[in-house]
């Protein structure tokens, strides 16, 4: 037996999963994580936490599955994209890694708009605060000491390579979303590291997704009970790692993402930029392959939020909005809790629910928040299609996925027909396995980066479909009459 292990190091948890030569999965875990606010606008998580919470999954996967885990000859990485982890001489943090559904750099990412206007054409899209770039101006001026000493800046899952191999290094679907990257050339861009005050020097090396990026250490390996070299992947950005799980590789493949955040995300055979639409051109975890996206940041865990407010079991509201569904709903609610990139760049933005009445319950707020993630896909859709991709068909992934419920919505506001697929809900941990196994050289990439067997296809019902339409319109003219109150509004 040859086995492989795909760490996700996502936003509110570490996820990790063993498969074997065919993929099967003997084990999976994961591990949460917590999220520090400690000012309006800000998000912010401690590197080492996310080291802590990969040694305890591999501790449970080790528990579960130590046979197949004594196999293990692979790791891939993939990880919550545009977080800036700083490193001084030591290779240590130096400071808590700034997130991507952090605002504060809202107004270095308008200048570096407005003075490089044409660098968005390399880059792939519009400079925006949750990406990286953005985030070092802001440390520039409002952490002057910080700056001086940074030595690396890494991605959130690259530290995780730095703990397992000793290796500053990172790869082009997770560079990509820096805006640091040039996205057709698969290099770093000197002009767009120059705007930020930075040269190639403070940059990991870059490598693909598919390919080696260092062997497992000796001692980790030991500590592990491995005895022979352990191969890790480049790996990938989680939206990038997600494709690959779902074999979502060749031009024309899409899929929707329903986790923490949410994309829509479509493969290209060629770097079409159309920074002006929103929408993301960026490098994929695999080589001679882009995709573009419309990248939302506020998906399933609205959900979840949601549930919490209103002190119920995700599980149990979840049912019984299905039982009380007729059609669409007379609540609507704007799911910009953490604000929003496509298709508003809007880091002030914030959930609202209007249109409440003395007959609104629990399972009325719970089908606004469902209809509200998904009428911010059809902003998404709408996006892709001005960039001039259109989409027939799209995969559904993510822990969303699950909720056949949200399916069927989704494909009547969208007007899409959606395919859930089995397993689909493993995700990017999924895709970094096929990394791993790819790193490995245990197989190519047409072998393994197979689409998984089709769970089930919901096609769009037509008269939910025009019943949707004048309430996506009613959730932008919301939206669009807020916008000036969320700008001056305080946020906490």
């Amino acid at each position: 037996m040859t086995t492989f292990l795909g760490i996700d190091v996502g936003t509110s948890a570490v996820k990790a999963i063993l498969v074997d030569e065919r993929q099967a999965v003997l084990a999976e875990g994961s591990v949460p994580l917590d999220i520090s606010r400690p000012k309006p606008l800000w998000s912010e998580q401690a590197p080492d936490a996310w080291w802590r919470a990969v040694e305890e999954a591999v501790a449970g996967l080790r528990e579960a599955a130590p046979e197949a885990f004594a196999c293990l000859r692979g790791i891939g990485l993939s990880g919550q994209m545009h977080g800036a982890v700083l490193l001084g001489d030591d290779d240590r943090p130096l400071r808590p890694a700034i997130l991507w559904n952090d605002g504060r750099s809202f107004r270095e990412a308008e200048e570096l708009n407005a003075r490089h206007p044409g660098l968005s054409r390399d880059t792939g899209v519009l400079p925006m605060p949750g990406f990286t770039a953005p985030k070092i101006l802001w440390l520039e001026r409002h952490e002057p000491e910080i700056f001086r000493a940074i030595r690396t800046i890494l991605l959130p899952k690259d530290y995780i390579r730095l703990k397992l191999t000793g290796e500053l290094a990172t790869e082009m679907s997770d560079a990509a979303g820096t805006w640091w990257l040039d996205e057709g050339a698969r290099a770093w861009s000197g002009a767009a590291l120059a705007a930020t005050g930075l040269d190639r020097s403070r940059m990991p090396r870059l490598s693909e997704g598919s390919e080696p990026s260092g062997m497992l250490r000796p001692d980790i390996a030991h500590a592990w009970g491995l005895s022979h070299p352990v191969v890790v992947a480049g790996g990938g950005g989680d939206a990038a790692t997600g494709a690959v799980g779902l074999g979502a590789v060749e031009d024309g493949a899409a899929f929707l993402s329903l986790g923490t955040s949410g994309q829509l995300f479509v493969v290209t055979k060629e770097y079409r930029p159309a920074p002006e639409t929103l929408v993301h051109a960026f490098c994929h975890a695999v080589p001679g392959r882009w995709f573009q996206m419309a990248a939302m940041l506020n998906g399933a865990s609205c959900l979840a939020w949601a549930a919490n407010l209103l002190g119920r079991d995700l599980a149990g509201l979840l049912r019984q909005t299905e039982e009380d569904f007729t059609g669409p709903g007379s609540c609507l609610f704007l799911p910009y809790l953490t604000g929003e990139r496509t298709p508003h760049n809007d880091p002030h933005a914030r959930g609202v629910f209007f249109g409440l009445s003395p007959e609104t319950g629990p399972s009325q707020l719970m089908q606004a928040v469902l209809e509200g993630v998904a009428f911010s896909f059809a902003d998404a859709k709408t996006c892709l299609a001005n960039a001039g991709t259109t989409i027939p068909t799209a995969g559904v992934i993510g822990g969303g996925a699950r909720s056949l419920f949200w399916t069927k919505i989704l494909a009547s506001v969208l007007d899409l027909s959606l395919v859930r697929y089995k397993g689909a809900d493993k995700g990017p941990a999924f895709g970094a396995a096929r990394l791993g196994q790819l790193a490995a050289g245990a197989g190519d990439l047409r072998e393994v980066c197979s689409v998984p067997e089709i769970l089930d296809v919901t096609e769009p019902v037509p008269r939910i479909v025009e019943a949707y339409a004048p309430r996506i319109e009613a959730y932008r003219r919301l939206y669009k009459v807020l916008k000036p109150e969320f700008a001056s509004a305080p946020h906490g």
